[in-house]
């Protein structure tokens, strides 16, 4: 009954953790001056609020802290468009209001 309860307690700690949410500032802070990798693509987010998109070819946007939500712009589009942010072990995810997640690697 020991050995159940020592397996079942490894087992239990190793579950998959939750996401955490990131702050504004801990948006900020985890994106500034960082590109990370996506499936097939990546992008690089500069101090100075550019962002250059690459999915095989460059796009060039804007970006920024909104309260606790990362904002972006791509020209020739004037809109903005804000998504909640979250860690996930390595991993950054952008959240959409539908809910659909876009995760990204630090490169």
């Amino acid at each position: 009954m020991r050995r159940f309860a020592l397996v079942a307690g490894l087992w239990a700690g190793a579950a998959v953790a939750e996401p955490v949410p990131l702050s504004g500032a801990e948006i900020a802070e985890a994106l500034t001056e960082v590109t990370l990798q996506y499936d097939g693509a990546w992008q690089t987010f500069f101090a100075s609020g550019r962002t250059l998109y690459n999915a095989g070819r460059d796009s060039w946007g804007y970006w920024e802290v909104r309260g606790d939500a990362y904002c972006s712009q791509w020209p020739p589009a004037d809109g903005w468009a804000c998504y909640a942010m979250a860690r996930d072990g390595a991993a950054l995810l952008f959240i959409g209001d539908s809910g659909d997640v876009t995760r990204g690697l630090v490169k």
